[in-house]
């Protein structure tokens, strides 16, 4: 059945070629060119998202639609951005929609906790001991909800093993995970900082509100999924298709993967002639055979092309 899910029915439109001999950028500079392209595209895509999920329970196909998108702009794939986030929340709602409450209610059992024990950590230890259990669980199940809707899109996994998967790819992509955590808290610290400093009739709120419509759902998207993707790759991917290497290759190349083409000889023979050889018809077909003379012609007509090609200097 191969590993990638049902998301790869459309085919993409591919991006720019690079040559592989090209040298590669850094991935620093290569985020931001592709986000300041794709700046504008992923504003229209955080309009769908917000709308999407103000029910708050629809939080999760929210989600799915929105990582399609930014996943195609991280491997520079092209994406049709109303269609293909509605697409995706069509075929993977069945996932999508249940693993979105369940994320909303572990983070709200998560927070309760915290704010019960916090209130005592001062003057019992066992809520001290609490509170760090809970801190420590609310760490891990943030950076879990970084894998949960790319694994939900991109492989056939029930509930699940996507849980059990993001739990072991938090722990195998620390080092990126680690980044995305710290640009992401750099990011709210700043809209906090909005709301402190900036609280003049209101304007620091509406500051905030338009931040969350028009870009940060979708940049947030973005970075997670340029900073996983390779962690993904790594340890998923590689490895399956090490030992599958001819599955799936129209969608890996749709992820902008390398594939193995299949070995094509050079002069790929047509027509067999299954008839005995004259010896002076063999000499003939040495005599031509660095022409793309095709071998069903017989001696005669072959001369004659011959004879053609030679005095034909290309003049009128």
């Amino acid at each position: 059945m191969g590993l990638f899910s049902r998301w790869g029915e459309r085919q993409l439109r591919a991006g720019k070629g690079v040559s592989k001999d090209a040298p590669k950028k850094k991935a620093f500079f290569v985020f931001f060119e592709i986000l300041a392209r794709k700046f504008w595209k992923l504003g229209t895509a955080n309009l769908l998202y917000v709308a999407c999920s103000l029910p708050v329970v629809t939080r999760g196909l929210s989600d799915v639609g929105l990582t399609f998108i930014t996943r195609s702009y991280v491997r520079e794939k092209h994406a049709f951005i109303a269609s293909d986030f509605w697409d995706t929340i069509k075929k993977n709602w069945k996932q999508a929609l249940p693993i979105g409450i369940i994320n909303l209610l572990v983070t709200a059992l998560i927070v309760l906790s915290l704010s019960i024990y916090g209130q005592q950590v001062s003057t019992n230890t066992l809520s001290m001991i609490g509170f760090g259990i809970s801190m420590s669980v609310y760490i891990v199940f943030t950076v879990m909800k970084y894998y949960i809707p790319l694994l939900t899109i991109t492989f056939r996994y029930n509930i699940r093993k996507i849980y059990k998967m993001a739990f072991y790819l938090t722990g195998l992509g620390w080092k990126p995970n680690l980044v995305v955590s710290g640009v992401l808290i750099l990011c709210y610290a700043i809209l906090f900082s909005i709301l402190y400093f900036v609280s003049y009739n209101m304007l620091g709120v509406i500051m905030v509100i338009l931040i969350y419509v028009l870009i940060f759902p979708a940049f947030r998207s973005f970075l997670i999924q340029f900073c996983i993707f390779p962690v993904i790759k790594q340890y998923i991917i590689d490895p399956y298709y090490a030992q599958h290497p001819d599955e799936d290759k129209d969608k890996r190349r749709d992820l902008g993967l390398e594939v193995e083409e299949d070995a094509v000889d050079e002069e790929e023979v047509i027509f067999v002639d299954r008839g005995e050889t004259k010896p002076e018809e063999e000499q003939e077909v040495k005599a031509n055979a660095g022409r793309s003379i095709p071998r069903q012609y017989s001696a005669e007509e072959m001369r004659r092309i011959r004879r053609h090609v030679e005095d034909d200097d290309d003049t009128i």
